[in-house]
């Protein structure tokens, strides 16, 4: 378990709330990106970034003048949360009307990875948490490109989700309403990949990549 902590108990509508590593680690593992929070010149901060998981640490990368993750380094301590969209709950009252969604809080311990092998092994774990085997098919990263870039490692010290799912939760006496209720269903679809134009590709010669082509063949 994972939680419930001090800074991630969930108190409204704690039905919801989940606190084992199974169901944290799958919604941080699918969610496409996630948000930081941060005190910056004495205003907080949230910003969207990347991440990557490795067991109970969580990856973040941005910049070296980004102004946040300097803020959650100098800070030791950080806070990140992904949120997936799973359609609408759409109830017979607006009041119990919702989304249906899937979120976690992460709070923990945040560290700068300096050892540049290191940073070059998460980095290409980025890689592969936005498109699975796409690091393998893609040039090194340089050396100009690791020095440019910082990658901070968040310890899952305490986390929760939060899941908000299923049949709505009507009133008693507005079951009877002949008003429409129920859940329409939403989901990340991916359109036909559109080739790049120039260098080698002008020239048709490079084929649609095996990361691309499961990708494609997964959401049939």
């Amino acid at each position: 378990m994972l939680g419930p902590g001090p800074n991630t108990r969930v108190r409204r509508l704690p039905e919801k709330a989940r606190y084992d590593a199974d169901t944290i680690n799958a919604i941080l593992d699918e969610a496409r990106f996630c948000h930081v929070g941060a005190i910056v010149n004495g205003l907080a901060v949230v910003l969207p970034t990347l991440h990557a998981r490795e067991g109970r640490t969580l990856y973040l990368n941005g910049s070296n003048s980004n102004a946040v993750m300097k803020s959650v380094v100098e800070a030791r301590r950080a806070c990140v949360t992904v949120t997936l969209y799973d359609g609408l709950r759409l109830a017979r009252s607006g009041f119990e009307s919702s989304i249906a969604y899937r979120s976690v809080v992460v709070v923990g311990s945040a560290s700068r990875i300096g050892d540049a092998t290191d940073k070059a092994r998460i980095l290409n774990l980025f890689v592969d948490a936005i498109l699975p085997g796409r690091a393998s098919e893609v040039r090194p990263m340089s050396e100009q490109e690791l020095r440019l870039t910082t990658v901070v490692a968040v310890s899952i010290d305490e986390a929760s989700a939060k899941v908000s799912s299923g049949p709505t939760d009507d009133f008693e006496e507005d079951l009877d309403l002949p008003i429409w209720s129920g859940v329409v269903p939403a989901r990340l679809h991916f359109a036909t990949p559109i080739p790049s134009t120039d260098g080698a590709m002008a020239a048709g010669d490079v084929a649609l990549p095996a990361s691309v082509r499961r990708l494609m063949e997964q959401q049939k």
